[in-house]
């Protein structure tokens, strides 16, 4: 799955939010200080570009939609950092988490509770 900038992401956050949303929806949605119009135009005509978003017409006004879901995402961007930074290994990218105490050891054992619970 191809990645997406910091960028592209802000506008994909707002588009999974919304589910269908015209250009001006998006730019409501964004934080202060907003980005130009033609700049979230721009973005937007890059992530259809790159097929993770699709564009229905009506007349001079298009309405975006995401064709690739946040959790899709998510887990590929996931999978990306592990393989990235952890030698693949989830195990090390939990330790690593651990070590840096952004993960408690009581956070650890309700992840491990809800795992088996999973199973």
């Amino acid at each position: 799955m191809k990645t997406l900038t910091k960028a592209e992401e802000q506008i994909m956050q707002v588009i999974w939010k919304l589910d269908k949303a015209f250009l001006r929806e998006i730019i409501d949605e964004l934080s202060n200080p907003k980005p130009h119009q033609n700049t979230v135009a721009t973005i937007v005509k890059i992530l259809i570009e790159k097929e993770f978003v699709g564009v229905t017409v009506f007349g001079r006004t298009h309405q975006y939609y995401p064709l690739v879901s946040k959790d899709v995402y998510s887990k590929g961007s996931i999978k990306n950092l592990v393989k990235g930074y952890f030698e693949g290994s989830f195990s090390n990218a939990v330790s690593f988490m651990v070590k840096e105490n952004n993960l408690s050891i009581e956070e650890l054992e309700l992840l491990l509770k809800q795992l088996k619970k999973n199973k």
